[in-house]
């Protein structure tokens, strides 16, 4: 298993990723109508997502691997009055108790990990939520541009090494089909695996492709 490493965001452009993204909003009030409280934000980059479920009531817990993204979120969480659990720590190895939480998010977090990580990370996953729990999170799609054509190198059979300049330069990327899908979550029913092309973002053209996978701890 490779080692864990955490985005640099000194070397980032940090405003596109203080805004919550899509998903939450929906989830938030599917949430709520579920009688879910306590959710783990799996990979909390600057904390965008915590920030927006504490502020919808929720009992949140965030981690990841970055101290200063970390950092950056207990400032923001004070600043908000808000009452968030924010911890450093690695995907594969989560410091709470099993059956603890009621949902897990983990929006581009968990994709950044060699094959043999994914399946600790998804058995951290497994322990920390109840049963019945949700989880929402998104892989990488091996019919995006990064897998097949970017000539990045390859650790393993699913997984490149991000070469880019920039905040994720050395930072690994598992890709998967619907059957990896399946086969990694299938201690999982699963209620909806969607796939997107992220064909322009800021009317620049890419070739991005993304599953968003929501289901249920069996």
């Amino acid at each position: 298993m490779v080692e864990s490493k955490g985005w640099e965001w000194e070397k980032a452009d940090l405003s596109p990723w203080l805004k919550p993204t899509d998903q939450v909003y929906y989830l938030a009030h599917k949430w709520s109508e579920s009688g879910y409280k306590k959710i783990l934000d799996l990979g909390s980059g600057l904390g965008r997502h915590s920030v927006f479920f504490a502020q919808q009531g929720f009992d949140v817990s965030a981690i990841d691997i970055s101290e200063y993204g970390i950092d950056h979120l207990e400032e923001w969480s004070k600043k908000e009055n808000l009452d968030i659990d924010a911890k450093v720590g690695d995907m594969a190895a989560l410091p709470y108790k099993d059956n603890y939480f009621d949902c897990v998010f983990a929006y581009h977090s968990i994709s950044h990990a060699d094959t043999v990580g994914i399946y600790k990370i998804i058995g951290e996953i497994e322990r920390v939520l109840k049963k019945g729990g949700e989880l929402y999170t998104s892989m990488c799609s091996k019919e995006s541009w990064d897998f097949s054509k970017s000539g990045f190198p390859k650790i393993d059979e699913n997984t490149v090494l991000n070469k880019e300049e920039g905040p994720e330069n050395n930072v690994p990327h598992f890709y998967a089909d619907p059957e990896d899908i399946l086969s990694i979550f299938h201690n999982f029913h699963m209620e909806k695996i969607c796939h997107t092309n992220y064909c322009y973002i800021n009317n620049e053209k890419l070739d991005c492709k993304h599953y968003y996978i929501n289901g249920h701890k069996k």
